[in-house]
């Protein structure tokens, strides 16, 4: 046997082995490459197990006002004591996971995917329309995220699905700008010409040839846009433009307790404030470690 064919015998016998390795020595070894990224994933985890088992883990009822336990210290009773309303605020931080999620994910991914088309519609027809198309989006991209938010709750109002659309809207040119520079160098590529030349309808060639060929950005923008609309939620809620009471939301107990009760009750403030931290860091981490597997020029290096 040759040296070639041993080599390429011992290289297969390798990758068997390595894939008959077990979930956590898999996990394990992805822990140690990417340390700080398998920390944002534990983050996610636990956000998300907290949102969906909030019944499960909590005692108390997060809304229930009781005046008699009117800022209860951390206790057995009160993890992490109450609030100026008696409420307790570990169930309100737990129940906050799912505004939390639920205003960040959807706005993620619908804000990442209107983006996705515009943005691939806008590198496949070119000319006049993607001129005009790129003006319009840089009006947008002009204002920072936070103050169009600001502008379009202002207009419609707070509530979820107030705050979703105006965090959902500053998201679209974000993701339109990426996903259109990925698309222009796809649009060029002879297989987009083939298409165009056997008939194919517009729609056809921008959703099954080149939207797929997108997707590595796109899956990026949306882990590093979950963050940013957790923030950009809790700030809206702080400022009392976002979620109303008497939904959980963790901006919304800052609005109640930051200021006044900084000295005098410091856990009404902390905890909810550590939550924010701890659920943008995560994420922000684990959009990273997503855009470090996902993009091949990082993978390669």
């Amino acid at each position: 046997m040759s040296a070639a064919t041993e080599a390429s015998t011992t290289d297969v016998e390798l990758d068997e082995l390595s894939d008959n390795r077990s979930f956590w020595e898999k996990t394990k070894t992805l822990s140690k490459k990417n340390p700080l990224g398998a920390f944002g994933l534990v983050v996610v985890f636990v956000m998300v197990f907290m949102a969906v088992f909030a019944d499960v883990i909590t005692v108390h009822d997060p809304v229930e006002i009781s005046f008699e336990y009117m800022l209860v210290t951390p206790s057995l009773d009160f993890l992490l004591g109450t609030d100026q309303l008696g409420r307790d605020i570990f169930s309100r931080i737990v129940y906050g996971a799912r505004t939390a999620l639920l205003v960040g994910i959807t706005a993620s991914v619908i804000g990442a995917f209107i983006g996705l088309v515009l943005g691939v519609a806008s590198a496949y027809f070119g000319g006049t329309f993607d001129l005009l198309f790129q003006r319009v989006m840089d009006v947008f991209m002009a204002f920072p995220l936070i103050i169009l938010a600001l502008a379009i709750v202002s207009i419609f109002g707070g509530g979820v699905d107030k705050v979703i659309l105006a965090i959902t809207i500053p998201f679209i040119p974000r993701c339109a700008r990426v996903v259109r520079s990925n698309a222009l160098a796809i649009r060029e590529i002879p297989y987009v010409d083939a298409a165009r030349a056997m008939g194919f309808s517009h729609s056809r060639i921008i959703l099954r040839h080149m939207v797929p060929n997108v997707m590595a950005p796109f899956l990026i923008m949306i882990t590093a846009f979950v963050g940013q609309a957790i923030l950009t939620e809790a700030s809206l809620s702080y400022l009392g433009m976002g979620v109303q009471e008497p939904t959980p939301a963790w901006g919304l107990m800052l609005q109640g307790g930051a200021e006044e009760y900084a000295e005098s009750a410091p856990w009404v403030p902390i905890f909810p404030g550590l939550a924010i931290t701890l659920a943008v860091f995560g994420f922000n981490l684990f959009g990273d470690a997503v855009r470090d597997t996902l993009d091949p020029r990082l993978r390669s290096q």
